[in-house]
């Protein structure tokens, strides 16, 4: 990026993203190829008056060092003084941002399959009760993504990897609209657009969200008392904040017990440290039956992760995107879930969202300490809305967004 460009982009992130205010304290959490942006944020914070800003760098390197060489009791230790650090966040004068974008993809990749299950099952089981905290909204968080040069390569593979790094750095402008022309307030009227689509199907009431296509023929029942996010949200101190930047998605979390049918994945997964392809499930009574994959391996990797505890084999999330979204019509794989899920319609398994309810606390809501999306929109896949006396409501056909924005 240029530095003007860096520059929009960081004020973006901590002013608008994390909300952030004078007297306050940062937290970022990255790889050691983000500190360009690490400390771009920094000098932003600072500019408005933080009282202290902490960058913590992890190396995926030393997470493989760990799962090939270390004992068993070492996988997916979170480390105290690390605990401690997080649930500093959980204040309301405290900020944390995470930079996404892999130093080095695929870099699990070969590792024993029962061994990096292991780890990403500890790790989540020690960090729930963060999770637990982000999810019900005690945390002002924000994910955003750095271009790398390894990253960008597997983006762009027929670039040099200067020019791929400066493509994808581009792309995360556009996809923010932070171009100039996209002007002042780019941003703010996007989201607000995604905030009046998530209006409008929770006042539709509808009891279940059909997705068809090639592969794919899934059911996923709504509670009554569903309500649908997009754009923003608010901590429970009601400061505005955008979890993810970029993103193009409006969501729920369904009924846990009432999903069924089969589904084709139309986007590969990163996750683990590795990309795995051409995924395929079933479920029946709510629950995963079959979890299948290109790789014999990768689907033994997601199976054991789906067993990690009862909630994380049901659904948390149900996702809508339309071809309107820029990073679909980006038409690349971006290869990190935060883009990659803002490209296409996807559901995610474990953990939902205690404030996709009307009224009080969160019940009927998928709990687990996994959280794992999977992309099963495109063009071809067509999604209708069913009301609760039948009424089928068009919601995405040929990649198209049916409803008035």
């Amino acid at each position: 990026m240029s530095d003007d460009a860096l520059r929009r982009y960081a004020d973006a992130i901590v002013g608008s993203c994390v909300n952030f205010k004078p007297g306050e304290t940062l937290l970022i959490d990255c790889e050691p190829s983000h500190r360009e942006l690490a400390v771009a944020l920094a000098a932003s914070a600072y500019r408005i008056g933080a009282r202290i800003v902490d960058v913590a760098y992890s190396d995926r390197r030393v997470q493989r060092a760990r799962i090939a060489e270390g004992p068993d009791e070492a996988l997916g230790v979170v480390a105290p003084w690390q605990q401690a650090r997080l649930r500093r966040a959980t204040d309301s004068d405290v900020a944390i941002i995470r930079i996404v974008g892999d130093e080095s993809p695929g870099v699990l990749a070969g590792l024993d399959t029962a061994r990096v299950a292991a780890e990403f099952q500890a790790r989540s089981r020690a960090m729930r009760w963060f999770m637990k905290a982000v999810i019900s909204g005690r945390v002002r968080w924000s994910i955003v993504a750095w271009p790398t040069p390894e990253w960008a390569k597997t983006v762009y593979p027929e670039l040099r990897a200067a020019e791929a790094v400066r493509k994808l750095g581009e792309d995360l402008i556009w996809f923010c609209r932070l171009t100039p022309e996209d002007g002042e307030g780019g941003w703010a009227r996007h989201a607000q657009r995604l905030s009046r689509r998530a209006a409008g199907l929770t006042k539709r009431k509808l009891a279940r969200i059909e997705f068809r296509g090639p592969g794919t023929s899934l059911d996923v029942v709504l509670a009554p008392n569903t309500r649908w996010l997009g754009g923003g949200e608010r901590t429970v101190t009601g400061r505005p904040i955008y979890p993810n930047f970029p993103t193009e998605e409006v969501f729920t979390s369904p009924d846990p017990r009432g999903t069924s049918g089969v589904f084709r994945c139309t986007t590969p997964l990163s996750f683990s440290g590795r990309v795995i392809e051409e995924i395929t499930g079933e479920f029946r009574g709510g629950r995963l039956r079959r979890i299948d994959a290109k790789r014999d391996v990768d689907g033994q990797l997601l199976a054991a992760t789906f067993a990690t505890d009862r909630g994380a084999a049901r659904l948390g999330e149900v996702a809508l995107v339309d071809d309107n979204s820029r990073i679909g019509r980006a038409r690349r794989i971006y290869g990190d879930t935060l883009l990659d899920e803002n490209a296409a319609a996807h559901i995610a398994f474990g953990d939902g969202f205690g404030r996709t309810r009307d009224g009080e606390g969160g019940a009927g809501i998928n709990r687990s300490s996994v959280h794992l999306d999977v992309m099963i929109g495109s063009a071809e896949v067509e999604v209708v809305g069913v009301g609760a006396r039948g009424r089928r409501i068009p919601l995405i056909a040929g990649g198209e967004w049916q409803l008035p924005d």
